[in-house]
């Protein structure tokens, strides 16, 4: 059986950036997150012990979004590491990290990477 907890179009202002001012007045980004884990067992008997907590994964993501960084590839590194690291139920992390608006003189939505860590 394949489980996913997801996380999708969480929203946080942070400040990463390559240009110093992106550092400092900061930017919105939308975060995506995919975690494969099993919880057959809390589908059966409905106990939080049997999963990961999307609250907790929320505050894993808050917190590594927090630390400034150049690049987001550093940022959306970070937060898988920390994820894979933090939840033992956690077999592997997919992860979208999107700058909205990014400063490189093209209109789109956002710029961003994508990774996955077995």
């Amino acid at each position: 059986m394949q489980n996913k907890i997801i996380i999708e179009g969480l929203r946080l202002h942070a400040f990463h950036g390559v240009m110093e001012q992106e550092r400092k007045v900061g930017a919105d980004f939308i975060i995506h997150a995919e975690i494969d884990t099993d919880f057959s067992e809390t589908m059966k008997h409905d106990n939080l012990s049997g999963t990961i907590s999307y609250a907790d994964l929320f505050e894993t993501i808050k917190r590594e979004m927090s630390i400034p960084s150049k690049l987001v590839e550093h940022a959306a590194g970070r937060i898988a590491q920390s994820i894979l690291s933090e939840y033992m139920a956690a077999k592997s992390v997919k992860l979208k990290l999107m700058k909205v608006n990014p400063p490189m003189g093209a209109d789109c939505i956002g710029a961003g990477v994508e990774i996955i860590l077995p």
